[in-house]
């Protein structure tokens, strides 16, 4: 297979595409690659530092402004069509047998490019709620998929729109959970909690568990790692560590983590955030989770993913303005605190997952393939 693939501004969007590479790899060890992304986003990085090897290209697209009658608008319209034409020409070139889009603004103008020029197309759309680019992607690819089993209706202008799951669900499953906790110095038998906010962190998540961190004595049983992000780290170690510098012995502070699908294979309860591509990954593994959306992004994307999991029994939610470290520590001793309701999450969790999503995925794609 020929594949172009694109995504790009966030790793959520990034990693989802990898793993279709990788996938597609498994089924036909012949299959090319192309990436067409912006540079501004991260995804050059991630494609770069993949196992996969694979070309990469960019061009230059924004989102729209809320605000519908401004400026940048119009500037934004006339970079969307030329980013167009740069599209075309990259898939002139390389020919394709299909274009994969798994979100971000760069995928408006390659998946339509695709389209115009008839090349079987699919986008993935992640969250509960449709983007505004797969919204108007979907009237013109070929395959909608969709990461959350109902998600399909939200698509009445699709041709097709499909139930796959997410992609990158697929790539943490084959985990070792023992190299997770070896690479973090625990015991085999350590039960893990974990508190991330993305790989940049979350303040209000951090600063939540700056306030947990001095009462962490209450629960020896546990193990928290706590994965401030980056640029919060040194503030997180000294706030836990007081004048003394001495951080409580069941709590771990790392900036980030290179090995996350182990260290997940190792978790007995996740606090985090709630991105579609990482609840596909804990929901792929039967995770319970504490899950604190962001009130930052698009749409309220997070919120309407952590309810659906909430709803499914797998994790409870608090929103960011009724997040403390009251709170928080909690929610952590309700769920861990019972053996029968962590592993009843557990089971709502895995029944949420998928984790034969990227096959299911690249089915999709050869159907399309064989079609053409």
């Amino acid at each position: 297979m020929r594949v172009v693939l694109s995504g790009g501004g966030t790793g959520g969007h990034v990693y989802p595409a990898l793993a279709i590479a990788e996938q597609c790899l498994l089924e036909d060890a012949q299959s090319q690659f192309l990436y067409i992304g912006t540079n501004s986003g991260l995804e050059r990085d991630i494609v770069a530092n993949s196992k996969l090897t694979m070309p990469f290209k960019a061009i230059e697209i924004s989102g729209f402004r809320r605000k519908l009658f401004s400026f940048d608008n119009v500037k934004t319209v006339a970079r969307f069509f030329r980013g167009v034409s740069e599209a075309k020409k990259m898939l002139r070139e390389f020919k394709p047998d299909i274009v994969i889009g798994t979100g971000g603004y760069v995928c408006g103008p390659v998946l339509y490019a695709a389209a115009k020029l008839g090349i079987p197309s699919m986008v993935h759309e992640q969250n509960v709620i449709p983007g505004m680019t797969n919204a108007f992607l979907s009237r013109y690819v070929s395959t909608v998929a969709v990461s959350f089993k109902g998600t399909e209706s939200r698509f009445p202008k699709a041709r097709n729109a499909v139930y796959t799951g997410n992609p990158r669900a697929t790539s943490v499953v084959m985990a070792d959970r023992l190299k997770g906790l070896r690479s973090l110095n625990l015991p085999d038998d350590a039960q893990l909690v974990v508190v991330v906010g993305g790989s940049r962190g979350a303040k209000a998540l951090n600063e939540a568990m700056i306030g947990i961190a001095s009462q962490t004595s209450k629960l020896p049983q546990l193990q928290f790692l706590f994965i401030t992000g980056q640029p919060h780290y040194e503030a997180a170690v000294t706030a836990i560590g007081g004048a003394e510098g001495a951080v409580p012995r069941n709590v771990h502070v790392v900036p980030y983590i290179h090995n996350m699908p182990e260290v997940l294979a190792a978790t007995k309860l996740i606090v985090s955030r709630a991105g579609a591509s990482f609840l596909a990954e804990i929901t792929a593994l039967g995770i319970p989770a504490i899950l604190i959306p962001s009130p930052y992004v698009t749409n309220n994307h997070q919120e309407h993913n952590a309810r659906m999991l909430v709803e499914g029994g797998a994790a409870h939610m608090i929103l960011e303005k009724d997040l403390q470290a009251d709170s928080l520590l909690a929610s952590v001793e309700h769920i861990t605190g019972s053996a029968f309701r962590i592993e009843e999450m557990a089971h709502a969790s895995r029944k949420m997952g998928q984790s034969n999503s990227a096959q299911l995925f690249v089915n999709e794609m050869q159907k399309l393939i064989r079609k053409s």
